[in-house]
C-alpha cells in the first residue's frame, strides 16, 4: 500500500523525532525539515499528503510559511496542522484564517494527533476523489480545480479559508448555515473558535467580491445562504 508522507517542520529534534516515530508505526512515509526555508522548499518538492508545522522556527516563520503554501496553485491543495506552544484564542484565529486545517497546542497526545492526521486525510481524500466542477453564476465564477475566483471576469484574490467558505456556499445555493455549521464544516470538526470568525469572513469576503458579495446574506439570528 502506498502510504502518504507527512512532512513535519519542526525545529525542536526531539520533538520531530517523536512525532516522526509514532507516524512511521502507523504506516506513514516522514520527511522532517529543522528550520522554515528547508521546510519550504520540501513542500514545494515533494508535495506532502500533510504537513505538521511549527510556528517559531528558524528562517522562516510559520504563519509565512503557512501563508505562500496556500497562495502558490501546486501546494494550496495541501492539508496543514500547525503544532504550537502558543495556545491563545487569538493565534488559533491568525492561524486558520491564513489557512490552516487545524491547530494543536504543545504539549499534546501523540494519539489525539495521529488521529487528527488520519480525520484530515480521509476529508481531503475524499474531496479529492471527485474532481470538483468549476461553479458559474451572473458575473461570478469560482473554479476549485484552479483555486481561482472572478467576479465579471476579473481574477479575485482570496485567502484559503475564504475560498473554502464561498466554494461551499455557492455549491449549496439557497440552502441556510449556521455560524457553527460553517465552523463544522469549512473550519473542521476540531476546531473549537469563537463563531464571530465566521462573520469576519462573510464581511471581508463580500467586499472582495463587490457586486458579486449581494450572493451571500444574512438571516438574522439563523445564519447566511448564497442565494443566486
Amino acid at each position: 500500500m502506498n502510504m502518504p508522507n507527512i512532512l513535519i517542520i519542526e525545529d525542536e529534534r526531539d520533538i520531530a523525532e517523536s512525532i516522526e516515530y509514532n507516524l512511521v508505526k502507523e504506516g506513514f512515509k516522514v520527511s522532517k525539515a529543522f528550520d522554515g526555508l528547508t521546510g519550504l522548499r520540501f513542500a514545494r518538492e515533494k508535495s506532502p499528503a500533510l504537513i505538521l508545522l511549527d510556528l517559531m522556527l528558524p528562517g522562516m516563520s510559520g504563519l509565512d510559511i503557512c501563508k505562500i503554501i496556500k497562495k502558490e496553485e501546486k501546494t494550496a491543495n495541501i492539508p496543514i496542522i500547525i503544532l504550537t506552544a502558543k495556545g491563545s484564542e487569538v493565534d488559533k484565529i491568525v492561524g486558520l484564517e491564513i489557512g490552516a486545517d487545524d491547530y494543536i497546542t504543545k504539549p499534546f497526545s501523540m494519539r489525539e494527533l495521529v488521529a487528527r492526521i488520519k480525520t484530515i486525510l480521509k476529508r481531503y481524500g475524499a474531496k479529492a476523489a471527485i474532481p470538483p466542477a468549476a461553479i458559474k453564476y451572473p458575473n461570478l465564477e469560482v473554479d476549485p480545480d484552479k483555486h481561482a475566483v472572478k467576479v465579471t471576469g476579473k481574477m479575485v484574490e482570496l485567502t484559503a479559508k475564504e475560498f473554502l467558505l464561498l466554494q461551499h456556499l455557492a455549491s449549496n445555493p439557497d440552502r441556510v448555515f449556521s455560524r457553527e455549521k460553517l465552523l463544522d464544516q469549512v473550519w473542521g470538526v476540531d476546531v473549537a473558535i469563537e463563531t464571530r470568525t465566521v462573520d469576519v469572513h462573510v464581511r471581508r469576503l463580500r467586499e472582495k467580491l463587490g457586486k458579486a458579495g449581494k450572493y451571500i446574506q444574512t438571516l438574522r439570528g439563523v445564519g447566511y445562504k448564497f442565494h443566486a
